[in-house]
């Protein structure tokens, strides 16, 4: 099972379907993981009701910063700003369906970090919006 997940993994590296920058957008936010260098950015469109539209990420990294953040992505199409704000670190295992070690995981978090801090409107991103 888990080769099966690493081959979508690497699929969504090497071919990812919402890589581009949103301009205009209503949502920007980037972020960085000091440990590694990956480095991501997210923007988002948001409907009147407060659904997400359409999304993009840039930036560099290791396949499963960049295979995290189109998968995130892919699964936030349609999703209110409240529902972005309630998921979690598991919801970002879930996707990715590996075992990730603590350096790992940090690279597969970064694009949740990046997504809720912008949908929060904060500054600066912290570990605490992605360790629920």
């Amino acid at each position: 099972m888990d080769d099966l997940y690493r081959e979508i993994i690497i699929e969504h590296y090497k071919n990812p379907s919402y890589r581009g920058e949103l301009d205009p957008h209503d949502i920007s936010f980037s972020d960085e993981n000091p440990l590694c260098g990956d480095h991501i950015r997210i923007d988002l469109r948001v409907n009147d009701l407060g659904v997400i539209t359409e999304a993009g990420f840039s930036g560099h990294g290791c396949a499963i910063s960049q295979a995290s953040a189109d998968l995130l992505l892919e699964s936030v199409i349609g999703k209110t700003l409240d529902e972005v704000k309630a998921m979690t670190k598991q919801d970002i295992l879930d996707l990715l369906g590996i075992e990730l070690g603590p350096v790992r995981l940090k690279c597969a978090l970064l694009s949740l970090k990046v997504l809720k801090a912008g949908v929060y409107g904060l500054d600066q991103a912290n570990d605490n919006l992605v360790e629920e």
